[in-house]
């Protein structure tokens, strides 16, 4: 199921439509696992070779699709799983408009995704239990997240504010009207 054809083979199979394919409604028999694999840091492999070609990866990323914890390319008749190190997008850029609670975060992806932060884009920040190392990610689109990068997530601390939730004090930071944690207050 690897074959170097496969992957032009599933670039041939993604209908011409404005917007993201609506991935959500394809329900194709399973093909088989393809030597696909999204690093950490948002490089896209095939065959063991990084995909050099951003308009490619641009491409498949807009058909990719997340069941439980497994990732799929999915077209309206063929879905192949690929394997995804951490997420499967890297927030890479961030702005802000506005402050205080009306502020609204947007964030740039590797893939030229923009996804504004808030309720239905929420930021999460999981704590390594052994290094207490912060893995930050923000909610791009139906069960994908994106991993914050670490200059991003820099610039949130920068924009941290202190808030008390639960009896106890938090940094976090707003955007579209929702307070994100990122940790607890030193």
């Amino acid at each position: 199921m690897s074959g170097p054809q496969k992957a032009n083979d599933l670039l041939g199979q993604i209908p011409k439509t404005k917007g993201l394919p609506p991935v959500h409604l394809w329900n194709p028999d399973f093909c088989g696992d393809i030597d696909m694999r999204i690093a950490r840091d948002g490089t896209w492999y095939y065959l063991g070779t990084p995909i050099g070609r951003k308009p490619m990866v641009k491409l498949f990323s807009t058909i990719i699709r997340r069941d439980g914890d497994d990732y799929f390319l999915i077209t309206p008749v063929e879905k192949v799983g690929i394997k995804v190190d951490d997420a499967p997008f890297v927030a890479i850029a961030v702005d802000v408009e506005g402050e205080g609670e009306a502020q609204v975060l947007r964030f740039t992806t590797n893939v030229d995704e923009t996804t504004d932060a808030g309720a239905e884009h929420p930021i999460r920040v999981v704590v390594d239990p052994l290094t207490q190392e912060p893995a930050p990610y923000v909610h791009v689109r139906t069960n994908l997240e994106a991993l914050i990068h670490r200059n991003v997530f820099y610039q949130l601390v920068e924009l941290a504010v202190s808030r008390e939730i639960d009896g106890q004090r938090w940094l976090g930071v707003w955007s579209g009207g929702e307070f994100f944690r990122i940790g607890l207050e030193p």
